[in-house]
């Protein structure tokens, strides 16, 4: 069960698995969620003109739940909600260098967008041919396409930290699809998977369901080749992303490997991620995304650390082609270190208090606008269910 990440994708078997076990019947159902309590001001010393300040609540709830199919099948749903929409607002939280999605018809830029209202809604059966293989189909509106590693929102190595990475829309934004399909085969600890889905990315009516398209295809490879870790590469085809860019599709490619070793005694878990991202449009317009993080879990405290790099263009970022030209790509860098303590446990409700600060620091160029070494700080109050041990 500790495999099982978002849409279909793995994480290490050594996962700790945050959340509340029910049974009914011939079911077995899971509830996990977490909510953030927050102060957020980024460029606390006003280096540049893009940084901004808000109190918010990013969240999300997920029931997930499966049972036996007569001796060989499994089938499993998941149902996944946030109130972003309510608690971060519409157009989101302030994020520099974030960019993706839009609010009132126009892009958002240093701000990360809320999520949808439904995030997941899918269904999955798994049918064993033998001990060491199986098959399985995964249909989910909205679902996750078998694309990338298993999203920021459900990794265990992120779980403490209540930003978006601004990797996101090179990596894992694919994780919220109004419309997908995927087949797949698992032999011994490898997985083969293809999808078929939706690449229009949601809109910013946060309450409905987004016309599926199934215009876009994604194929991906998974080894565990111990307990210890999952290693994924993966490919897509995106068929027009962006809404202000109807005509301009992307070739995605990612690889990663994430980690997870527990430690002595209950709840002490050290979590990693390795999460490269390649966005391809033509000659002109090629992205490169990075990102490193970890996770020290010891029982009543966290500390934990984010390094991204990230290549943005000027258009992205908001710049007129007549500053920079429309081929204008710059580098960001964005380092995050953070810390929480508990400060109640009820039942099986966790209560904790954090702090994280972030430091930013992109290509001279953007300097006049954004600062030579922007300081970004937020406090907060992190619920979360307790660690489910075996």
């Amino acid at each position: 069960m500790s495999r099982n990440g978002s849409g279909t994708g793995w994480l290490p078997d050594a996962s700790p698995m945050y959340g509340n076990m029910f049974h009914t019947g011939p079911w077995m159902l899971m509830l996990h969620y977490n909510l953030f309590l927050r102060y957020n001001a980024q460029d606390v010393f006003d280096s540049g003109n893009r940084g901004d300040s808000q109190f918010d609540a990013p969240n999300w709830a997920m029931l997930m739940g499966q049972r036996f199919v007569g001796a060989r099948g499994l089938f499993r749903f998941s149902a996944m909600l946030s109130l972003d929409p309510l608690t971060v607002g519409g157009n989101g939280y302030p994020l520099l260098f974030q960019t993706g999605e839009t609010y009132n018809d126009e892009p958002l830029i240093d701000r990360q967008h809320p999520h949808d209202l439904f995030s997941e809604l899918s269904i999955g059966y798994t049918y064993m041919l033998s001990e060491q293989a199986d098959v399985f189909v995964y249909l989910g509106y909205p679902g996750e396409p078998a694309l990338s590693n298993v999203a920021f929102m459900h990794r265990p190595s992120a779980l403490n930290n209540p930003d978006s990475p601004l990797g996101h829309h090179w990596q894992d934004a694919t994780h919220i699809t109004f419309g997908v399909a995927t087949l797949g085969l698992r032999y011994g600890n490898f997985k083969l998977e293809g999808s078929s889905f939706t690449g229009r990315e949601p809109d910013e009516e946060r309450y409905d369901f987004d016309k599926p398209r199934f215009d876009s295809r994604a194929v991906r490879l998974t080894y565990s080749p111990s307990a210890n870790w999952s290693l994924q590469a993966s490919h897509a085809f995106v068929k027009s992303p962006e809404v202000f860019e109807p005509n301009e599709d992307v070739y995605r490619t990612t690889a990663s490997a994430l980690y997870s070793q527990k430690q002595a005694g209950d709840n002490r878990f050290f979590t990693g991620s390795a999460n490269w991202g390649f966005n391809y449009v033509d000659a002109d317009h090629k992205e490169h995304s990075l990102l490193l993080e970890a996770n020290l879990q010891n029982d009543r405290y966290a500390l934990y650390g984010r390094y991204e790099f990230v290549q943005k263009s000027a258009t992205e970022l908001g710049f007129a082609e007549e500053i920079f030209g429309h081929d204008a790509i710059f580098g960001v860098n964005a380092l995050t270190l953070g810390a929480n303590r508990q400060l109640l446990e009820i039942g099986t409700v966790n209560l904790h208090l954090g702090a994280q600060l972030s430091l930013f620091r992109a290509d001279q160029e953007l300097h006049p606008v954004y600062g030579e070494l922007p300081v970004s700080a937020q406090v907060y109050l992190r619920i979360f269910p307790n660690v489910m041990m075996p």
